[in-house]
């Protein structure tokens, strides 16, 4: 009887389009968001101008997001980005404002945040906290308060070209017509997202983080290093974050002390609109860059709009919720398959 269950076709379609749906239906609403906001500001939206403002908006994001993903694919949550891309984008700026050669100040960003993350990681691991919101949070304000003490609260200007270019460079196409440019930023994107999509995929680590996210117990008893791999994913947060503050220092031209306030939960949302589970183990890199694209959109089409920015930010907080919503609605609906 099971057998015969099993084998009918139509409970097999139901199957699969369940699943089509659960891990590409964001690719769906990221196109009828397009289709919605060409139809409302036909002359503004699919410009060359504001599609190139969308990918140099979203590059922030896109790369906090990712780092975020890899965090919440072990069940664990990273909050101190925002404030790890802030310390990044000071260090540098003092660093490119003070003589440093430009090719030592791009590695400063990441390499300060990567140092971050592995202090996240070892103090979630070795103090065995209950969980990583609370040393992360801890990190948050301790790295924020660094900010301030760095400059003394003031804002750093005057950031070099070379150090602006991968945020504001673009490189010119030989065909396109008015689409005949595309960002620097965009090919980095393309790059990091690719990269880590491979990794994910094809190395050993990448299949460890997934273990460790669906179950911890079971990945530690299979010998798997739970702890190093812990310690590697807030690295990659850490590093990532670095990385986006190149992207804002080429878009500020300046390095801000309160830059990136709140930034962690636009990247939280990101990861859990684009499919990945709070509860850890599942979630695809292409679900991430199609909820960092949902989130952009969302922000392009209400300024073009005239939305007020208050109302943006109260959207925004209803999609978080939202997001986590839905993410607890498919692991119930996991749960009776």
């Amino acid at each position: 009887m099971t057998d015969a269950v099993s084998r009918n076709p139509t409970t097999g379609w139901r199957d699969l389009r369940g699943r089509l749906l659960e891990d590409y239906g964001i690719l769906l609403v990221v196109l009828a968001m397009i289709l919605l906001l060409w139809a409302l500001q036909p002359d503004y939206f699919m410009t060359a101008q504001n599609i190139t403002n969308i990918i140099r908006q979203i590059g922030m994001n896109a790369l906090l997001a990712l780092g975020m993903y890899l965090v919440i694919v072990t069940a664990g949550i990273d909050l101190s980005v925002g404030s790890v891309m802030a310390l990044a984008i000071m260090l540098l700026a003092i660093a490119d404002t003070s003589g440093v050669p430009w090719p030592l100040v791009l590695l400063i960003g990441p390499l300060v945040g990567a140092l971050i993350g592995i202090i996240n990681g070892l103090g979630l691991t070795l103090l065995k906290l209950p969980h990583p919101f609370i040393m992360t949070l801890g990190t948050l304000n301790a790295v924020r308060g660094l900010c301030n003490l760095v400059t003394d609260g003031r804002p750093v200007s005057g950031i070099s070209d070379e150090v602006r270019y991968l945020g504001t460079g673009d490189i010119p196409l030989p065909f396109g017509g008015e689409f005949a440019v595309i960002p620097v930023s965009a090919i980095l994107l393309l790059v990091c997202y690719c990269g880590v999509a491979w990794f994910m995929r094809k190395v050993s680590l990448g299949r460890h983080i997934f273990a460790v996210g669906g179950n911890p117990q079971a990945a530690r008893v299979s010998g798997i290093n739970v702890n190093g791999v812990l310690v590697f994913v807030y690295a990659a947060s850490g590093f990532f974050a670095g990385l986006a503050a190149l992207l804002m220092a080429g878009r500020t031209g300046s390095g801000y002390p309160n830059l990136g306030i709140g930034a962690e939960l636009d990247a939280i949302a990101a990861v859990i609109i684009g499919g990945a589970s709070f509860f850890g183990g599942r979630g695809t890199v292409l679900g991430v860059f199609a909820g960092v694209l949902v989130m952009g959109l969302l922000r392009n089409g209400l300024n073009l709009m005239n939305i007020s920015a208050f109302w943006q930010q109260t959207l925004i907080g209803i999609i978080i919720i939202l997001a986590v919503w839905i993410d607890v609605l498919r692991r119930r609906a996991r749960a009776r398959r």
